[in-house]
């Protein structure tokens, strides 16, 4: 009858500790770029723009259809016959990014679509353009919407990023299996995995709690502020 090792765990945990930092990394580095295209491609699926819309169509339902693992695969063994040959970190955060941003994007929509009209059409009797009416009244309200479904996709993202091992980088999941095939002892080592991501996604959740406690009141006031100013 095997027995659990305490010492499997001690010895492997700094290389699993290592895995994690890679782990952070690219979802530090996906989130970024997500948080880059997700806003962009809501504000083009409320353009008045036809063309904005279908390309925003087109990007978020692309996305959201097919499975972020294939588009990794795309990026890094497919890209190649075109002659564009990305290295394993740059297809693996421009892959969690672009998946990212289809999601964010559907996200600050919805956002944007739940500010109270009343506030967009004071703002626009008041000769604010599309632009400034965006960007002054229904994004600082968005915002504060759009918290509680960003820290899900924060979280997704964290667990999105084991896929990454596919493409040859070693992030915690990866290490973990390489650690098994080590040491043939597989509870001991994911289970410390398992506790590694449930100790990220717990921070994660904390945070996002803090910010929506901790910015709910400066974001009420700058909205009571801008709102007086359009004379709301």
């Amino acid at each position: 009858m095997n027995h659990f090792d305490f010492g499997v765990i001690m010895e492997w945990t700094p290389a699993l500790l290592q895995g994690l930092g890679i782990t952070i990394l690219f979802t530090i580095g996906g989130l970024i770029l997500g948080l880059l295209i997700g806003p962009v491609f809501a504000v083009f699926s409320l353009s008045r723009y036809t063309v904005l819309r279908i390309v925003s169509r087109i990007y978020i339902d692309a996305i959201r259809g097919t499975p972020l693992l294939l588009q990794l695969f795309i990026l890094y063994y497919a890209l190649p016959a075109l002659g564009l040959k990305l290295s394993a970190p740059v297809a693996g955060i421009l892959g969690l990014g672009i998946n990212a941003g289809a999601y964010l994007a559907e996200i600050f929509r919805a956002g944007i679509e739940s500010v109270p009209r009343p506030h967009v059409q004071a703002a626009r009797s008041l000769g604010m353009s599309a632009w400034q009416t965006m960007y002054r009244i229904e994004l600082p309200q968005a915002v504060a919407l759009v918290l509680p479904p960003m820290a899900n996709e924060m979280i997704s993202l964290v667990k999105s990023t084991s896929l990454i091992s596919t493409i040859a980088i070693d992030e915690l999941l990866r290490s973990g299996q390489i650690a098994v095939s080590i040491t043939f002892a597989p509870l001991e080592i994911y289970m410390v995995v398992a506790i590694l991501y449930l100790i990220v996604n717990l921070l994660l959740s904390g945070l996002v709690r803090w910010l929506e406690y901790r910015s709910g009141s400066a974001r009420r006031s700058e909205l009571k502020r801008t709102m007086q100013e359009v004379g709301v």
